[in-house]
Formats: C-alpha cells, structure tokens, sequence
C-alpha cells in the first residue's frame, strides 16, 4: 500500500520514472492491479514511452478498467508501435463509447481514416540513404544543427537524473563532422561552460545563418509543475566565446516554449509553442528581429501548418522550404517530417514517407553544405537508445525538388498529387448537426430548444435550428478553417454558449476518393436545468498563496462565467470563495471575502450589474479535502463557486 501512495505522489509531480518504480512495487503486492497497470501505462506514455505502455493498458483492461479516455491513449500507443490494425479497432470501439470524450472521439474518427492510408504513406519511399553515426549512445541524443564543420546537438549526459524519465539532464555538446560527412570524429564535447545549467534540461540549438547567435531551450528544473518552465534562451558568440545565456521576451510564462529555428536571412525566429490561442496542442510561431535585437509580438503561422496535435522542430532550407515535425498531420505514427511548400498564396503539407518516418518519432531534420544530405532525430527501432541522430544521403544528382517528388507536385495530371482526382480539384463541404440533452447520468433528449449559431468573431446570427423530440439539431453549412458559437436556450434550462472550431477537422485531400465529398460533424450540448441554491464550480478559478488578485488564467474561466450571466440576464448569483487550512480560520474568512469581491469586482468591469452579484467567502470552512498535503490539493481547496439565487 505504502509503494502504490509512494508512486501516486511521484505521478501528481510529473516524476514518472520514479512513479514506475512505485506502482511496479505495489503490482508485485498485487495491490490494486487494475489502478496499478493503468498507472503505470500513464507513466510511460506521459515521459514519451508509449510502445512500452502497451502490456500495461492491457492488463488494466483485462482486469475490467473502465476509464473510456485510456482506450484512446491505448490505441494510439499501438499505433505508435506500428501495430495498425489492432490500432484501428481500438479507436473504432472509442469512437462508439458513449462515456468517451467528444473531442477525443473526433480525433479517433480521423485516426481511423489516417491508418486507412497508413500502406500509402509507407509507398512514398525516397531515394535516401539512412544510416546510424558514431556519436550515439544509450541515452538521448536529438535535434542536430550545423555549426560551420561541426555537429552541434541535445544529449542527456549530464550528473543529474531527469525524474520524468530516468535519463541524466540534456545539454548542449559538439563534435566535427567527418570529410564524407556520414560519421563524426572524435569524442563529443560541451559546447560551452557559459552554456551549462547542471539542474535543467537544455536542448534543441538553432544558429543564426553568421553562425554568432544560438537560440536554445531550457527548463525541466521542477521550478513549475509540468512543462511550463521550458523558455528560450540566446547566447551570441563574442570573440570566439560564447556569453551567459539571456531569457528571450517572447517566452510565455504559462507555456511550453521551444524547438526554435532561423530563417535564411537570419531575421526571422521560428520556434514551437503551446500557449493560448493557438490551433491545440503545440504549434508554430514566428517572430522577427530588428537590428538592434528586438523581437516582434509572435505570429501563429496558422491553420494550413498547425492542427489539433503537436507541429515542432521547424527547420527552413535554403530556398525558403519549411521542414517541420507534426503528429497532428496524416502520418507513419507519432511525430513524422513534413514539409510546407507556398505556391501562389496556397500551403501545401507533405509527409517525407519513408525511410524519413516510422512508427516512432521522426524530427529535427537538418540539411548539410546541399540539399541531399544532412541529419535528423528518432527514438525508431533498431537505434543505440532512446532518441538518436542519423545521416541521410541522396543520389548527388538528384535536387531537393526530386528528394521530395519524382514529377511536378502541383500539376493536376500528376498522379501523385492529393488535391486532384482525374484532373480536377477534390472539393469537401462540411455541415454541423447535434443533439441537445440534459446534463446528468442519463443524458434525456431535450425538444423545443432554439440553437443559434453565430461567427465566432461577429454578433451576427448565420442560423436558427430547433431540437426536435429526439433532441437532433442540424444541418448548417460550415467553411474549413472558421470557429463558430452556438447559444443553445430553452425554457426551464440555464442557455448555454457551445464554440465550435473547424481547426484540425479539415479532411487531407489524401483521404478524398472522389471529387466531391459532404460531411457531417455531430455536437452534444448538455444542458443545466435552471434550479433555486444550485452550485456550480468554476474550473480553474485558482489564486497564489495568500493573494485574491485575478491571476491571467483565471481571468480567462470568469470570461466564461460572464458570458453565461450575458446568456441568462435574469439570473442573479452568489459568488463564493474558498481557502485552502493554512493560516487562520480568521485569516482565512477574510481572505476568501477579498477573492469573492475581486471575482465580482472583474465581473462588474465585464458588464455584469453589480445588483445581480453576492460575493461571499467561506474560508476554509468547506474543503474538498480536508486534509490537503501536496501544494495541488491545497489549489484544489482555493476555488471560486457560483450559485443560483433567482431567475
């Protein structure tokens, strides 16, 4: 019992390598097997181990798990182990569980239609060859860059474990890169001692095209819970030395912020990001550098690049040509290498096929003095460990253009080209459709319900549908690429604001058969009913340790407690703020009024009448848990509530 708590500790602070020992202890007890082998499963997958979370989710399942979300994460592990088939099956029955997560379930349809053309990617086979170089090691070694002659990269070689997966911290080391350029020479150095923090993971350099400006990420060091704490640094390189690493301004503080890039020129950053506003997951973003060294706001480089995934490790080739890594774009498995070719204002995505991607992750690509030989990264099978550098090489006269297609990829008549089918473009229409039902165990179908649709950036109403006595709702055409919000209303029900969003929704033409293909995307909105003293907790409504001012995030959650009070203007609430046990029970009641007031106070300068508000603290009179003991459960404890007063 003890070895299980001991891993559930490790877990919630994102020590997976750790948790692993834990829970394997515990299973060895036999103790909680089922909970035990799904968390382990987590474990895994969570530090980017997935082949190895397979037996677990199986075990879990076989002893009767019922977590819906974990069929996901156990089919897509299969599918990141190449096993296809057994992949798709499992997405199919997570297609079809009524307790799956709408969102989830969307994913798994267009993972099934990805694997369908699995066999197809896998034909696109270039005239490139792979091989392993000397500098590999059983760690880590990933995301290669060109530093004159030399090979400068990511490798986990530092005194310090890394507890999300048990391999030593990442740095920055250099070797030099052979004569035929398909080996290294010598034993790879640090980079730099100026470049070294002993307690965090640094990794993924990017040089300016002078060679005298180095861009990085560093973070890891368990200073914040996750990945926020990952930022780009710069470091310029002064009379052959390079200087004490600089925080870039373009970092966000509550985000992942990584795999940066140059442009050609050398006055554009690219670099990876999974802040707010963005198409989900990890994207990519752009900046730009004025000669004094001054960054511009970030651009996302938007929805033709990035999708619901991961897009990382942009790399831009003489030329202009994008290179980027993307699970969120059809492909062999986890992340695969992409390219993004603009021709005449239109952004053409392409899978690098084999021998570039697998099953596993395939990153990082670097070119090399041409455009038919460089570097790039994967954890695939048959490497020396966990993420290694391979060379690749093509036939020297053959161009980059003919590396990535034997004939003109934009000409209709080419067979090979996905936008086309018998010369003519392939066209999609996209219609939305739903059902409305009440929120509870049972999901009851909700008639007469009026659900309007409007632009997700405009006032303007585009549609009036009701809900027949079945609670179905539909169709409206749609466009690829727009956001849309629906206002669901009925009588009796709190009317309720859904967004829709067309990002990574859209079909690859790849999947298109013929040319022209409708489909329908299905919604199910649940609906409150509208009831006297109903509570309701505001989700991620959090504050700092002894603080009631509203904290960035939490402004975001109370936007949405505004547009409900905008939605439902009868509605009058008591606004109620809860302290974690620290501190007095004195202290405490009056710090919890200050939250409650600032909560109200920021909803009065959003257009909310002050009339319709009550601000109350309760303290720590009335915590989730009672005896909170991690700084998570103790965040659990500080949170805001509304409850209905009238309507």
């Amino acid at each position: 019992m003890q070895a299980y708590k001991d891993g559930q500790k490790k877990f919630a602070n994102g020590e997976y390598d750790l948790a692993i020992k834990g829970f394997e202890k515990a299973a060895a007890e036999n103790y909680e097997p089922v909970q035990t082998n799904y968390l382990i499963a987590e474990s895994y997958r969570l530090s980017n181990r997935f082949k190895e979370s397979i037996p677990f989710y199986k075990k879990a399942f076989d002893g009767g798990l019922t977590n819906a979300d974990a069929k996901f994460q156990y089919a897509y592990a299969l599918k990141t182990a190449g096993q296809y088939e057994e992949a798709s099956n499992q997405f199919a029955l997570y297609a079809k569980d009524t307790a799956a997560s709408q969102n989830l379930q969307q994913r798994a349809l267009r993972e099934i239609e990805i694997l369908r053309i699995a066999d197809r990617l896998r034909t696109t086979k270039m005239e490139v060859e792979i091989k392993d170089i000397p500098l590999n090691t059983p760690g880590s070694e990933f995301s290669p860059a060109i530093l004159g002659n030399e090979l400068v990269f990511s490798s986990s070689k530092k005194e310090k474990i890394y507890k999300n997966n048990g391999q030593p911290m990442l740095g920055l080391y250099k070797v030099n890169i052979a004569e035929d350029a398909g080996a290294t020479q010598g034993t790879p150095v640090l980079l730099s001692n100026e470049i070294l923090d002993p307690d965090a993971n640094e990794g993924s350099p990017a040089f300016s095209p002078d060679g005298k400006t180095l861009v990085f990420a560093r973070g890891n060091t368990g200073k914040k819970k996750g990945t926020a704490d990952v930022d780009l640094y710069l470091s310029r390189n002064v009379n052959g030395q390079w200087t004490a690493p600089a925080i870039l301004p373009v970092n966000d503080s509550l985000s992942w912020d990584g795999s940066p890039a140059f442009s050609r020129d050398g006055k554009t950053l690219y670099f990876a990001s999974n802040r707010a506003g963005g198409s989900g997951g990890i994207d990519l973003y752009r900046t730009n550098m004025d000669a004094s060294g001054r960054f511009s706001k970030p651009v996302n480089m938007g929805k033709d690049i990035n999708t619901a995934g991961d897009e990382m490790f942009p790399y831009v080739a003489e030329g202009g040509k994008l290179y980027f890594a993307s699970d969120g774009h059809p492909g062999l498995g986890k992340l695969d290498l992409f390219s993004a070719t603009r021709t005449q204002g239109v952004i053409s995505i392409e899978n690098m096929g084999l021998p570039f991607n697998s099953p596993q992750d395939d990153f990082g690509l670097v070119f090399y003095k041409d455009l038919n030989k460089g570097f790039f990264s994967s954890n695939r099978e048959g490497g020396k460990g966990d993420d290694d550098i391979y060379y690749f090489a093509g036939p020297d006269e053959v161009d980059s253009t003919t590396i990535a297609r034997n004939n003109d990829p934009n000409n209709p008549l080419n067979p090979n080209n996905p936008n086309y089918i018998n010369g003519k473009p392939k066209v999609v229409r996209y219609f939305l459709a739903g059902n409305v039902v009440a929120n509870g165990a049972t999901n009851t179908p909700i008639d007469s319900a009026t659900i309007r649709i409007y632009p997700d950036t405009a006032d303007t109403q585009i549609a009036e549908l009701p809900s027949n006595r079945d609670g179905k709702f539909g169709t409206q055409p749609i466009e690829e690429g727009k956001s849309y919000s629906l206002l669901v209303q009925r009588r009796g029900y709190i009317s309720k604001r859904e967004p829709f969003s067309m990002d990574g929704r859209s079909i690859p033409p790849i999947f298109l058969t013929k040319e022209l293909t409708d489909t329908t995307f299905n919604v199910t909105i649940r609906l409150d009913k509208l009831e006297l003293n109903k509570t309701f907790v505001l989700e991620n409504i959090y504050y700092d340790l002894n603080k009631y001012n509203i904290r960035p995030d939490a402004a975001v959650e109370l936007d949405k407690l505004v547009q409900i009070l905008k939605d439902n203007p009868t509605m009058n609430i008591e606004l109620s703020s809860h302290t974690d046990a620290r501190a007095t029970d004195a202290y405490n009641m009056t710090l919890s009024q200050n939250r409650a007031e600032s909560a109200v106070t920021y909803l009065n300068s959003k257009g909310i009448d002050a009339d319709r508000m009550v601000a109350k603290g309760y303290g720590e009179r009335e915590l989730i848990i009672p005896n909170a003991k991690t700084e998570e459960e103790h965040q659990r404890n500080r949170r805001t509530e509304f409850t209905i007063l009238s309507y």
